[in-house]
Order: structure tokens, then C-alpha cells, then sequence
């Protein structure tokens, strides 16, 4: 069952206004998504992993946040100071890193996908291995496995993010020598 002429050039015109870009006139030539000489430089798997631990990450908090409400009774004062600090900067470097996350590889943004890397690597790797393996916080077996998901979440995220962006400054550099000759 195919559309009338008149509602398909009605829904053409329609996606042609809402999807492309209107400050270049349509043609034939310009017609397809991306120009044969651009080369797409974002990570499937890196974007894989960081919508996963988007929708994985509040729950992550949830669960979190239930488990030191259990505990905090039972905790010694130093520690409790410690873990809320902890959460508190997680919750926040976390929001941060998963925006650079999205930002550096969908746009391929060099200094945005490395100040995701360098998240993941200095400060979110760190505590989330303090949560997992600080005996003394009184590690909870729903913590302890909410912990192991976001940890592999942040390898997988900081070994594909390194790889995407080693290819994004090659990429880069090699297109700032080629303009040097224009």
C-alpha cells in the first residue's frame, strides 16, 4: 500500500524543513547525510556504554543512598563523613562525566572526550574501588553489586574512550598537516 503523491511530497518537505540544515539549498549532490570524505570518528561501543550507565547510574544512587541510611548508625564518625563526602562528589563528577562523555564523542570534541577520560581514570575509578573494597565501611551485598557494575561501567568507559580519542587527535593532526599545504 503505497502513500498518495500528494502526502509523501508533503511528509518529504516536511523532514527535509525539520532535519537538515536550511541555510544550504537542496540538491542532488548534497542529498546524502555526510560527505564521502568525512569519516566518523565517535565510538560505537564508548556510546553504547555511556547511555547504559546513564539509565544504570540512578539507580546506582538509589541503591546507594538506601544502603548509608542503613548503616550510618553503625558507622564510626569519620566514616560517615567520608561516604556522605564520597557520594556527594560522585553524584557530581559523575553528571560531569557522563555530559563530556556524550558531548566529546558524538560531536568528537577532543578536549571534551579527554576531560572525560581523565574523569573516569583520576577520580571516579578511585572511589568506586574505595567503595568496593573498604572492608571497614561495612560493605552491604547489594552495594558490593551495584559497585562491580559501575566499576566495569567506568573500565569499559575509560579502555574505549582512551581508543576514540588516540584516533581523534590522530584524525586531528592529520587534518591540521594537510591544511598547512591548502
Amino acid at each position: 500500500m503505497d502513500l498518495p503523491e500528494a502526502i509523501r511530497r508533503r511528509l518529504d518537505d516536511f523532514s527535509r524543513n525539520v532535519l537538515f540544515d536550511q541555510t544550504q539549498p537542496f540538491t542532488k549532490e548534497n542529498d546524502t547525510f555526510l560527505p564521502h570524505d568525512k569519516r566518523v570518528l565517535s565510538s560505537l561501543h564508548l556510546q553504547m556504554s555511556l547511555y547504559f550507565n546513564m539509565w544504570f547510574f540512578p539507580l546506582w544512587w538509589i541503591s546507594e543512598t538506601v544502603m548509608l541510611h542503613l548503616k550510618y548508625p553503625a558507622l564510626p564518625d569519620y566514616y560517615k563523613f567520608i561516604l556522605v563526602t564520597v557520594l556527594l562528589l560522585m553524584t557530581l563528577i559523575e553528571a560531569i562525566r557522563l555530559f563530556l562523555g556524550y558531548a566529546g564523542n558524538l560531536q568528537e570534541k577532543v578536549p571534551e572526550l579527554a576531560g572525560f577520560w581523565l574523569l573516569s581514570i583520576l577520580l571516579q575509578f578511585p572511589l568506586i574501588l574505595f567503595q568496593l573494597f573498604n572492608e571497614a565501611i561495612l560493605i552491604q551485598p547489594l552495594e558490593r553489586g551495584v559497585h562491580i557494575v559501575l566499576a566495569i561501567f567506568i573500565l569499559t568507559q575509560a579502555l574505549s574512550g582512551f581508543v576514540a580519542l588516540r584516533d581523534m587527535v590522530r584524525h586531528t593532526g592529520r587534518q591540521f598537516h594537510l591544511r598547512q599545504f591548502d
